[in-house]
């Protein structure tokens, strides 16, 4: 594959298929910490480390030990244990969180401090799990897992940066009583997935 390919996938996957703008995955996350710009940033950067890293992982994992016929190598050429996909994904996410949070509780106290809750909740974000799910199911291979994986995070990194941007500004507008709060923030995320969508026709 040459170099426009894996650009073009970069793309695709920071834009067009967006996890929060596209598919609308990891909402909860999304809406609870977008209210500020340098938490959001924070957990954009954590989401950017945990996709890029188990997305590969568990490319190999599913490659080599649960697809149908992955346990040739071992004498099982028959075994299929691609069953296991959503169970061994989610260890294997869960580890690499572990492995952010505890380098954020050493390294950045404030910041670990500002995610709460929201932290360990990434190993149980539909937005991270998502990214491996949808490897398996384009059947990527395991350079184009590496930059979707990394393409996926960097577009939940500017998604929700972009909507802390801008929660940050209507501090200062008169929006309306009724819209206060989740309200105008759904209708943001509509316009921000609208505007994403402009990128749809770029084929590199």
């Amino acid at each position: 594959m040459n170099i426009e390919h894996y650009l073009s996938l970069f793309t695709k996957s920071v834009f067009i298929d967006n996890m929060i703008l596209a598919y609308f995955l990891g909402m909860c996350s999304f809406l609870a910490i977008s209210k500020k710009i340098d938490t959001s940033i924070g957990l954009g950067f954590a989401v950017v480390f945990v996709l890029t890293v188990t997305a590969p992982l568990n490319w190999v994992v599913h490659q080599y030990l649960l697809m149908d016929g992955a346990l040739a190598w071992a004498g099982f050429p028959n075994a299929d244990l691609s069953f296991l996909n959503y169970i061994i994904f989610i260890a294997v996410i869960a580890t690499a969180v572990q492995l952010v949070e505890m380098a954020l509780d050493k390294f950045s106290p404030a910041l670990y401090n500002n995610l709460g809750i929201f932290l360990p909740l990434i190993a149980v974000n539909c937005s991270i799990l998502g990214g491996s799910m949808f490897m398996v199911e384009r059947k990527y291979n395991f350079t184009e897992t590496i930059v979707y994986g990394f393409g996926s995070g960097v577009g939940f990194l500017l998604a929700i940066a972009a909507m802390a941007a801008i929660r940050h500004r209507l501090r200062y507008s008169n929006v309306p009583k009724e819209l206060r709060g989740v309200g105008i923030t759904m209708l943001l995320t509509g316009l921000l997935s609208m505007a994403f969508m402009a990128f749809s026709g770029i084929d590199l």
